[in-house]
């Protein structure tokens, strides 16, 4: 087995990991990442991200990236519509261009961060298969192809099922009771004009008795949908763990689910290209936090996966990147500081998040969605 040490490595490239490498290169230190997928290319990133001008966008600033940043922002994207389950709207908000959370597609964001690492920055095709402490807060970690890396600090980016978490914790995600059917449909203008006019320009949501639609108009004219519900862990019965195996069943029971639903609604399901995917929501308990333990630590998902409904985990990942980067760059000759001043700040700020997005769960899934969600909407203005 090969074995090369790296003083700092990070595991996993998602935003939250590439963003740490990139403030940490801008301040002169070196840092390796290690990611699973073979290659950049590997696969579809996902839909649009809000950037927050109080997290997101500050993590893209000490990055020296903001200018890039404006340059990939969906024009439009911050456009909202509210609908209820008969497809009354109930609140249609343009994007007049000056709300604080810009949208932009994930990939051309990962993009960006990639383009912005020095060549060989990230390791690709590593999937971490054993971490094991080595003493004086050293850690060595073994990946699926036979090659395996020693490193002084560790940082697990590598999302909610972290190889890194047990290192500092026995917490494990749990499901919040909650599942998406996830669906695309292409070309939304010519091909499916009905949803086009539907879900608008930018964000859309149909909310009402513990289930929805949450979509949103995409950078290529797509639009991508979650159908949501409140529901057991075992729903669809007939559907695999990932909805992949019997994808007919999947399209037939979400439909089912929303049996009493508008037509026009419906038909985002029913009309969808390519096949349904189910994703069940998962989060660890609010507040998540662990002792510190020399040579390590966590961000992003791996610290604080939380659901979706605050919109918070990117820029959270991307806020803990920066923040981790400055703390180090700011305590060259004593990281296990720069690790406590970190963690300190980072489990106040999760841990607000995570209880925001566990009452917006509860209030998206409750009794009257819509009228709670006016309330929050015309009271932010």
């Amino acid at each position: 087995m090969t074995t090369t040490h790296h003083p700092l490595a990070v595991l996993g490239g998602g935003l939250g990991g590439l963003l740490l490498a990139r403030v940490l290169h801008v301040h002169g230190i070196p840092a390796a990442v290690f990611d699973l997928e073979p290659g950049p290319e590997a696969r579809t990133q996902g839909g649009m991200l809000d950037i927050h001008h109080d997290s997101g966008q500050p993590a893209l600033a000490a990055a020296g990236l903001t200018e890039g940043f404006r340059a990939i922002v969906h024009p439009g994207g911050q456009a909202l519509r509210l609908l209820g389950p008969d497809a009354t709207v109930h609140l249609a908000e343009p994007d007049d261009g000056t709300g604080g959370r810009p949208e932009v597609d994930r990939g051309d964001l990962r993009d960006l961060l990639l383009g912005s690492l020095p060549a060989g920055t990230v390791h690709w095709g590593r999937k971490a298969v054993a971490v094991e402490p080595l003493g004086g807060g050293r850690h060595r970690v073994e990946f699926a192809d036979g090659s395996a890396v020693t490193t002084d600090l560790l940082v697990g980016a590598d999302g909610a099922w972290s190889r890194v978490r047990p290192l500092l914790s026995a917490a494990r995600p749990a499901y919040t009771g909650v599942s998406f059917v996830e669906a695309d449909l292409h070309d939304a203008a010519r091909r499916h004009p009905g949803a086009a006019a539907l879900v608008g320009g930018g964000m859309f949501m149909a909310l009402g008795d513990g289930r929805g639609f949450l979509g949103h108009l995409e950078s290529d004219g797509s639009i991508h949908v979650y159908a949501a519900l409140r529901t057991g862990e075992d729903w669809p019965p007939a559907a695999g763990p990932d909805g992949s195996a019997h994808p007919a069943a999947l399209r037939d029971a979400a439909l089912a689910a929303f049996a009493d639903w508008a037509d026009p609604l419906r038909a985002l399901l029913a009309d969808a290209d390519g096949e349904l995917t189910l994703r069940r929501i998962h989060a660890l308990p609010v507040g998540h936090r662990w002792e510190r333990v020399p040579g390590v630590t966590l961000l992003g998902d791996a610290a604080h996966l939380m659901s979706p409904f605050a919109g918070e985990g990117a820029n959270l990942a991307m806020q803990d990147g920066a923040e981790l980067a400055l703390a180090l760059a700011a305590r060259p000759d004593d990281p296990e500081a720069a690790l406590h001043a970190y963690e300190q700040d980072m489990f106040t700020r999760a841990g607000a998040s995570a209880a925001e997005s566990a009452a917006s769960l509860e209030l998206m899934f409750g009794p009257d969605p819509v009228a709670g969600l006016l309330e929050v909407f015309t009271g932010a203005r």
